[in-house]
């Protein structure tokens, strides 16, 4: 119990360190893209810290490169130093029943710096080759120019306290030499996810030196429920969440206690909005020294469905839609099941319904169900582009949670 302790607490620490972020890998073999801390301050680059595996004890030459997410803007711009970056930080797994091996690398550094405020996309690519990608991983820089006041309330626009949650913004500009409100945009994100960010042009009210975002129906989001969770640190123990843990076959299995749809019964849990952490128990190092495990979902329903797709959502695939998180449904068991590979740690995880026609944007009603009592974390990003400038500046993010405790 004293190491779930400790896990529990770790998740908690990093749900701190975070706020938005994209993990995106293209090569199979590429494992656990991990990055810690993902907004960066202008006056203080801290740098991230970027990690992943890849799932051999071959050396691959990996390269990085970094472009600010605007149209039209040169490198030198934004970037001060080297336009590109070798990766020689690695080491190979050890005694572990999958051959991988860790890469790392900090950024920015003494060799590549940030001079812009904005949203920025690092790029690793293999053998010199920038069209050979294997992963990329979205972050932001933001100068604080402005002071956000946020509040998450349950009684919302198209119902009272019951599936949804919406948000009030106000934002402080008497730092800005703002000419035109419509020179301000927010994006607000919750939980990390994009599929449901919404992006407001217009202020509902326009006051001296403040913005107000009020009684907007864009920044109603869905509550959601809690995050199901996992603990997968021991090899030869089942922890949270997990039924059975076994070897065969040269790989460790681990199978998750069968879930249930809970459509109309909110239970209160603590989580991690949906992020991992990678622990693993009897080791001097989980980056090198956990094993990659088989774990496998299992929820039982009668019928599948018809008008849309299943998925597994959450950090652990990125917090996107794909074959590798798409379930699937078993006719003769009537249940929906998926297996992925996963280092050992803990992990939050929910059942997202994608429906038909959607654009991938998802809901957790159809088996997790939605309350507006659920702890949830919002992400609020303003930024600015001056009249006649050629890029968004970030210039304040807030993170909040909504029902803490």
């Amino acid at each position: 119990m004293k190491k779930i302790g400790v896990i529990i607490c770790l998740l908690w620490v990093c749900v701190g360190l975070f706020a938005q972020t994209h993990t995106h890998v293209y090569n199979e073999q590429i494992r656990t893209l991990r990055v810690e801390r993902e907004v960066l301050m202008l006056d203080d680059l801290t740098p991230l810290h970027i990690s992943f595996d890849e799932m051999s004890h071959d050396v691959h030459f990996y390269t990085y490169t970094v472009q600010m997410l605007n149209d039209g803007m040169l490198s030198s711009e934004y970037l001060q130093g080297f336009t590109t970056k070798d990766i020689t930080d690695y080491e190979h797994s050890i005694n572990t029943s999958r051959e991988y091996t860790h890469y790392w690398f900090d950024f920015p550094n003494e060799d590549m710096t940030l001079t812009k405020s904005g949203n920025y996309r690092l790029t690793i690519y293999e053998d010199g080759n920038p069209d050979n990608k294997v992963a990329e991983v979205d972050f932001c820089v933001v100068e604080p120019l402005v002071k956000i006041e946020t509040n998450v309330r349950a009684n919302t626009d198209v119902e009272f306290n019951g599936r949804f949650q919406q948000l009030d913004i106000e934002i402080n500009t008497t730092a800005l030499d703002l000419r035109d409100p419509n020179e301000v945009r927010l994006v607000v994100t919750q939980n990390n996810r994009f599929d449901n960010a919404v992006q407001v042009d217009k202020p509902t009210f326009i006051e001296p030196n403040r913005l107000r975002y009020i009684n907007n129906k864009a920044l109603i989001f869905e509550g959601g429920n809690e995050y199901h969770h996992f603990d997968a640190f021991s090899c030869f123990y089942a922890g949270i969440g997990i039924d059975r843990v076994y070897h065969e076959l040269g790989d460790y299995h681990a199978l998750l206690f069968t879930d249930e749809i809970t459509q109309g019964q909110y239970i209160h849990q603590f989580d991690s909005d949906g992020r991992f952490v990678v622990n693993a128990e009897r080791t001097n190092d989980s980056d090198t020294e956990a094993e990659y495990m088989w774990v496998y979902w299992t929820l039982p329903m009668d019928k599948p469905f018809f008008d849309g797709s299943l998925y597994v959502g959450g950090e652990i695939f990125g917090n996107e839609l794909g074959l590798s998180n798409r379930m699937q449904y078993d006719t003769e068991a009537k249940v929906y099941w998926l297996t992925a590979l996963v280092k050992q740690g803990g992990y939050d995880y929910q059942y997202w319904f994608c429906g038909k026609g959607s654009q991938n944007k998802t809901t957790t009603q159809r088996v997790d169900g939605s309350y507006w009592q659920t702890e949830n974390e919002y992400a609020v990003y303003v930024y600015w582009r001056p009249f006649g400038a050629r890029y968004d500046r970030l210039v304040g993010v807030q993170v909040i949670r909504s029902n803490a405790l």
